[in-house]
């Protein structure tokens, strides 16, 4: 395209600048992103911004070194001038030669996993009707919510990743986020809910999905939280609930298996594949290859084609999530999971969406086969040492069980555990497989990525609660 702010020719000249002085391999990271953000408050618009940003980077590796510089100047002069600033930095601890292979032309993503014909974000008017709808129905739907915010995101993201190997390629990433929060109050008793959707698409994903359908869904979680009791504490069998419940599958397990940490050697994962990690109703994957879903995309970061990665299978570890220069240093293969969050910022192995397939049980079964549990459908956050695998969570709904029935909803509870020991306790996976469709981000080295999380309902024999309820 005329407009391309990095072309093949351009492309090839800042990378031989980049090798000339011994390295091993370089690329070029060129970004263009905007970004439309609408938050509301009471029926009003609180804060609406618009936000635009255009820049590359430049890599270059020299053996375990990686060097690098970003410019938002796009004139070549200064794209060069990167490339020899990120070669000089990569030479101060090591050494290595290549030849770079000619770059011939721009290969552009072709695949229907999202609308990359979309140039342009959502009218403004558009995105604000899609808050005062929210509004509306969560206020209609329950007598008792006192506030309701809620916020939009419209984003396209445009990549041009160009890599001494000779590939060159293009991609337009859309995301649209729309969720909405309630708050219920009943004396001085209070209830919050929330709820969002979305995903790669465009705003035309909230016709089919609407925010009235959002919004009485975070009423109803505010609603059961104002009625809930105080959780107890204790150990207790506890069903995760499918989709949402994924977030503990990816903060518990999913950062334990990306290839940097077992590089060095610091995640209870490392050295183990092939070992038996999780009892054998466990399989866990990533896939970019999703469509619509957050995490997804034709290719990764780094322009290596994003694809279907099994973790674990059947309980015994199969693999760890790669980008390019951890892959290389473990003899691997990268995965495809070389991300980033901009490109002011260097590419980590990441997840992408990582879930879990169904098992067999339904729910109810699940449900009847508890005599004195806990049902923790979703989470609202947590914590997670990465190293140990320990985590506390934060339970945004959830109920007791009872002689296999489901009972009162409690509040203020927390899932305190050990990720890999916990999936040591999974008993029966669930046959209600689903992704969470939510806004998760990721957080990483102080890098924020979207991902995607999703699971069957799980049971595990004992996890300990963490409650408020009074003896």
């Amino acid at each position: 395209m005329a407009n391309d702010p990095l072309t093949a020719r351009g492309a090839q000249r800042i990378l031989d600048r980049a090798l000339r002085d011994g390295g091993l391999y370089a690329d070029v990271f060129c970004e263009r992103r905007s970004t439309v953000q609408m938050r509301s408050q009471e029926g009003a618009i609180h804060e609406a911004g618009l936000s635009q940003n255009l820049g590359a980077g430049v890599r270059v590796v020299v053996g375990e070194s990686a060097g690098y510089a970003y410019t938002e100047d796009l004139t070549e002069e200064r794209l060069i001038e990167a490339a020899g600033r990120a070669a000089a930095i990569a030479r101060l601890t090591a050494e290595g030669s290549a030849r770079a292979t000619r770059l011939e032309s721009l290969e552009r993503a072709r695949d229907a996993l999202y609308d990359r014909t979309r140039t342009e974000n959502a009218a403004p008017a558009h995105l604000a009707a899609l808050l005062e709808r929210a509004e509306s129905a969560a206020r209609a739907s329950e007598s008792r919510i006192v506030a309701v915010n809620a916020h939009v995101v419209d984003e396209v993201q445009e990549l041009w990743i160009a890599r001494s190997d000779g590939s060159f390629r293009f991609d337009r990433r859309p995301m649209v986020t729309l969720g909405v929060q309630c708050i219920a109050r009943a004396g001085r008793e209070r209830g919050t809910g929330y709820c969002a959707d979305g995903g790669r698409t465009s705003v035309g994903f909230f016709e089919s999905t609407t925010p009235e359908q959002l919004a009485r869904e975070a009423a109803r979680i505010a609603a059961v939280n104002l009625d809930a009791r105080p959780a107890p504490a204790g150990e207790f069998e506890t069903l995760i609930g499918a989709g949402g419940g994924g977030v503990l599958l990816h903060e518990a397990v999913g950062h334990g298996l990306e290839g940097d940490f077992n590089r060095r050697g610091v995640s209870l994962y490392s050295g183990r594949v092939g070992e038996r990690v999780a009892s054998d109703c466990v399989t866990i994957y990533d896939d970019g290859n999703l469509p619509e879903e957050r995490g997804s995309a034709a290719f990764d970061d780094e322009g290596t084609t994003c694809g279907h990665t099994i973790l674990v299978e059947r309980g015994i570890l199969r693999g760890y999530l790669h980008d390019e220069l951890n892959a290389r240093l473990m003899g691997m293969r990268s995965t495809g999971n070389g991300r980033r969050q901009s490109f002011r910022h260097l590419p980590q192995p990441r997840m992408c969406n990582t879930y879990m397939p169904p098992g067999d049980v339904p729910l109810d079964e699940m449900i009847a086969s508890v005599r004195d549990g806990i049902f923790a459908k979703s989470f609202a956050g947590g914590q997670v040492d990465i190293g140990k695998g320990d985590f506390v969570f934060m339970i945004a709904e959830g109920y007791r069980i009872e002689r296999g029935r489901l009972g009162a909803a409690v509040k203020n509870a927390t899932i305190v555990g050990n990720g890999p020991d916990a999936m040591t306790k999974v008993t029966a996976v669930g046959n209600d497989a689903r992704l969470a469709r939510r806004h998760y981000t990721c957080g990483k080295g102080g890098q924020y990525v979207p991902v995607g999380v999703g699971m069957p309902t799980l049971k595990i024999s004992a996890m300990s609660l963490g409650g408020t309820e009074r003896e």
